[in-house]
């Protein structure tokens, strides 16, 4: 309260009278201004959070195609590693059916090897049981026919045969 009896009425009244003046000369000269680069502030703020905003809808929008090319990517791959299958089931098919014809191939070969075989071995006794033959018929034919000579005779053809097998 002492500090208000010090002060007079026109000390006030100039004091108030001034606040005002500066009030209304900030407000014309100053204030506009401060308040342009408030609102340019605000503004600029604005836009980096429009700009934000859209950076993020176009991530998430690049987001979202990517997800779907690496599905179709993914389906392509599983499409392509079906395919592999398959294909090397078929080689494998082939293969299998061209080693059974070829070991077939193989086996009739083998036959037919054998057969010639066989038919050389018995055209080679047979040559060799015409030359028995013939022999045992030039010795019936030198000797006398007689019981003991012919009996001879067969044992020795005989023993001719079981030499030539």
């Amino acid at each position: 309260m002492e500090f208000l009896k010090m002060l007079s009425a026109s000390e006030i009244f100039a004091q108030i009278l001034s606040f005002f003046l500066l009030l209304f000369l900030l407000r014309f000269f100053v204030w506009k201004k401060i308040l342009g680069l408030l609102d340019q502030r605000k503004e600029r703020i604005r836009s980096e959070f429009e700009k934000i905003e859209e950076s993020k809808l176009e991530i998430s929008r690049l987001k979202a195609d990517y997800e779907s090319r690496m599905a179709v990517i993914q389906d392509q791959a599983e499409l392509k590693i079906k395919e592999a299958i398959e294909q090397g089931r078929k080689i494998n098919a082939q293969m299998r059916k061209q080693a059974h014809e070829d070991a077939q191939d193989i086996i009739i070969d083998a036959r037919n090897q054998v057969k010639y075989e066989v038919s050389q071995v018995q055209e080679k006794l047979k040559d060799k049981i015409v030359d028995i033959a013939l022999g045992a018929a030039r010795s019936v034919i030198q000797e006398k026919l007689t019981e003991d000579g012919d009996r001879r005779i067969v044992e020795d053809f005989i023993k001719d045969l079981e030499n030539a097998q």
